[in-house]
């Protein structure tokens, strides 16, 4: 369930509280009594990462070695970066 912020509009109260995304607004203050609530936007909570990391490998199935005889290998036949323009090469 997601955590709303509340600030009362009349005495100045600030609090959270959990709810369903289906429940309706809360609209009464709990400190003074008045419907003078207004639901704050948040952040959010974000999302946390735990473990040891998050690679390829880490779901990968089979033997655990780490490596994987499908992955890609880089391609050799790559044309070479052409030479920049008023390099010494080209002055004739």
């Amino acid at each position: 369930m997601p955590t709303y912020d509340y600030k009362c509009s009349e005495c100045g109260h600030l609090f959270e509280t959990m709810q369903s995304m289906k429940d309706a607004p809360l609209t009464t203050c709990p400190n003074c009594g008045k419907e003078t609530l207004n639901r704050l936007i948040g952040a959010g909570g974000g999302m946390i990462f735990k473990g040891s990391g998050f690679y390829l490998t880490d779901y990968k199935g089979g033997s655990g070695s780490g490596s994987s005889s499908s992955a890609p290998s880089p391609k050799s036949d790559a044309k070479p970066a052409a030479p920049a323009a008023g390099s010494s090469a080209e002055k004739t």
